[in-house]
């Protein structure tokens, strides 16, 4: 069974489709929140995931989006967007975000948006958070995003390593518990601004990050013409 697996689409349809097109024939597409917000084409995004029957979880910004408080926790661009999204969701969307859970297990792999502990809130970006989530984890694997950054951490009996995931980087499922982060499709923040996404490859238990161009001056274009914060397009094309 071949999974794409992505996060952080952020309404970013362009890119969505610039990674549905790389991956190619897949036997699912699992998505781990944050769907919506940042970016101009929420009702493309929701859209889209419907039509493939995308399985996942809901995000922080899903959250905000369909009226929970964590528009609270926002900078003021970051909610400017969420109150915007706000606004421009229709109502099929909204329910579709509203039916995403927090927490997922699907194919004996756990999915959440933030982290297994803490699935709306939590950044998994050290050792020591990496490795108390996989002790709570009730799976071997996990898989997660909210961070914008594509890497795998790793608990073997020494230590709690960090794998930083390039294009085309590879990984072998072993015995060891693994937390995984596929980066995210429309707004990635590890100085790389293409598009990342995963490839779970659940018969031959590996796993591969990939990396796909697509048109930035379109989206920033958009996000302009919606009176979006312009900061929102300027960073796409710097990977921050």
């Amino acid at each position: 069974m071949r999974i794409a697996v992505l996060s952080d689409i952020h309404s970013n349809s362009v890119a969505l489709d610039a990674v549905l097109g790389h991956a190619g024939e897949v036997d699912a597409i699992w998505h781990l929140g944050d769907v919506v917000g940042y970016g101009p084409e929420p009702d493309a995004v929701v859209a889209r995931l419907t039509e493939l029957g995308a399985t996942g979880v809901r995000g922080n910004h899903d959250a905000a989006a369909i009226g929970g408080p964590e528009i609270d926790w926002f900078n003021p661009e970051a909610r400017a967007a969420a109150e915007w999204t706000r606004d421009t969701l229709s109502s099929t969307s909204r329910a579709w975000l509203s039916d995403q859970p927090e927490r997922r297990t699907v194919e004996g792999i756990t999915l959440v948006h933030g982290s297994p502990r803490d699935p709306l809130r939590e950044y998994v970006t050290d050792h020591e958070i990496a490795g108390a989530n996989m002790d709570l984890q009730e799976t071997q694997h996990g898989l997660h995003g909210h961070t914008h950054v594509p890497v795998a951490w790793m608990a073997t009996p020494e230590r709690v390593a960090l794998i930083r995931a390039e294009d085309t980087t590879t990984l072998a499922l072993g015995t060891y518990r693994t937390l995984l982060n596929p980066g995210s499709v429309g707004q990635p923040r590890d100085g790389d601004p293409r598009a990342a996404y995963l490839v779970l490859d659940l018969e031959l238990g590996r796993v591969g990050w990939h990396r796909v161009e697509y048109d930035i001056a379109a989206v920033q274009s958009a996000i302009r013409a919606a009176g979006l914060p312009s900061r929102l397009a300027a960073r796409l094309a710097l990977g921050i």
